[in-house]
């Protein structure tokens, strides 16, 4: 028990719980007492209604020996029901409890995307059986849409009346959180819209975000602790990363993919068939087919981190056109054109570095995992407004099974074949493969395909940018997700 919540009770009343008498007792700092039990409202209580003479108390708690749990997951749910003698009391103790739980700042209303089509398709049978009843035990109103295309989600927040709601959920992977934040950021009232705290509940292939949040208290990824971090209401900061070419934007918040990584993630498609053995699979495949790609990345090294690459003396030698610049570093601006258009930067006053190619893979990430399997930058934090860089520019095929391997636990970083670098910004530029020049790469952003280079799979369809130079640059806090601290 939390020593600063403790305190002498401003209620305490003789009551029958769940059929046995009992003296309750209420505290100012939010403890619930009766018996040997004593129950944290922040931390345990996520509702309660009143029924009659009756208040029904609904708690999660941990499974220990004083409470009966013999199945997963770790957190389950309970009820107990305080009957009481008078009005006078059952008034006063329903009127505190609605007073210290509406003072933590949980949200009361909820817009809920469903995506039915991602991972194994169960993400209705997840809202149906582990998110619903939590929401109803904790008496949060919401608005359930069942995504029914690509860039669903995306249309419909840039229309949704955001006044309505204390937050936008997604039970499905990454790619509907990406493109709610694509939808807000596109919005004439973004800078707004943005602040709604969003939240994630793992249904798809890709749950990196929520196995990331989760992951940073212990927690399993799990739909039920998922869904009480946003029951709670904690918030955190998230980094949002810009990535231009030309006039076209497009906002990331999980990562980015060229070389090795995007081909296994992208062209495994083929093999969907095969579940989630496919990854594994296609991996074999192309690491023993390797494939090395000709270009270069341009960054800005974070502090620390200037002994990576070749130092450029000036702005010139950056290969990709800023829109515009400003002496103000990283502030968001509003522009002529709809929407957010990413961080204005003086480009002549950072430190660019340069570093030639061929690589083996390029990868980029704002959070610790890329999925629940692939913990790809262990140093990764949610608001330190730089990306993480995993970069391979050669490396022996046994040795690089070795790094893959080693992708459940991060130690494929201690591998002398990875550099591992913060950066605050950086421009990529794609080559073609070094053993087949008529052939390009895929850039892959948070499990979707950015830009195909000719000769990749399914080259013939349209994508967002060309595979060409582009430039991704960090915005520090911008969004806000819903966090179990």
């Amino acid at each position: 028990m939390d020593p600063t919540k403790s305190g002498e009770p401003i209620l305490s009343d003789r009551v029958l719980v769940n059929g046995s008498e009992t003296t309750a007792t209420l505290t100012a700092g939010g403890q619930l007492r009766w018996s040997d039990l004593t129950l944290d409202v922040e931390k345990e209580v996520i509702g309660f209604s009143v029924e009659g003479s009756k208040i029904k108390i609904r708690i999660v708690v941990e499974c220990t020996a004083g409470i009966s749990c013999f199945a997963k997951p770790a957190m389950t749910r309970k009820n107990f029901t305080l009957e009481f003698s008078s009005d006078s009391s059952l008034h006063s103790w329903a009127q505190k409890l609605h007073e210290i739980i509406d003072a933590l700042g949980r949200p009361k209303r909820l817009f809920i995307f469903v995506n039915p089509y991602g991972g194994k398709k169960s993400a209705l049978k997840i809202f149906e059986t582990e998110v619903r009843p939590l929401l109803d035990d904790a008496n949060i109103d919401f608005t359930v849409q069942e995504t029914k295309y690509q860039l669903h989600a995306k249309e419909v927040v840039q229309e949704l009346d955001l006044k309505k709601y204390d937050g936008i959920v997604c039970v499905s992977g990454d790619g509907i959180l990406v493109e709610v934040v694509n939808g807000l950021l596109n919005r004439e009232d973004w800078d707004a819209a943005i602040k709604i705290p969003l939240g994630v509940v793992p249904a798809g292939t890709g749950n990196g975000m929520i196995k990331s949040l989760l992951d940073s208290v212990g927690q399993p990824c799990a739909a039920f602790n998922a869904t009480l971090a946003v029951i709670r209401g904690h918030r955190r900061l998230l980094d949002v990363a810009t990535i231009s070419q030309g006039d076209t934007r497009y906002f990331s918040v999980l990562m980015l993919a060229w070389g090795l990584v995007a081909d296994i993630d992208i062209e495994s498609e083929k093999y969907r068939w095969m579940g989630s053995a496919r990854i594994d699979f296609y991996a074999l495949q192309r690491i023993f087919g390797l494939r090395k790609y000709d270009g270069s990345i341009i960054f800005v090294p974070a502090s620390g981190f200037e002994t990576y690459g070749e130092p450029l003396d000036h702005a010139d030698d950056i290969i990709v056109k800023i829109e515009s610049e400003s002496n103000s570093d990283m502030e968001p601006t509003r522009t002529q054109q709809y929407g957010y258009h990413g961080p204005n930067v003086d480009i002549k006053s950072l430190n660019w570095h340069k570093i030639d190619g061929p690589f083996v893979s390029i990868w980029l990430h704002n959070v610790p995992w890329g999925g629940e399997d692939a913990m790809a930058a262990p140093d990764a934090e949610f608001s330190d407004g730089c990306l993480d860089l995993i970069m391979i520019k050669d490396c022996p095929k046994l040795s690089l099974l070795n790094i893959m391997t080693e992708l459940s636990n991060g130690g494929h970083v201690k591998s002398p074949y990875v550099s591992y670098l913060k950066v605050k910004a950086l421009a990529l530029q794609p080559g073609f493969r070094t053993e087949d020049p008529a052939k390009g790469g895929i850039i892959d952003v948070d499990g979707e395909v950015l830009a195909r280079g000719k000769g990749t799979y399914k080259c013939d369809q349209k994508s967002l940018m060309a595979y060409d130079k582009l430039l991704i640059k960090v915005d520090q806090g911008l969004a806000t997700v819903f966090s179990p601290i």
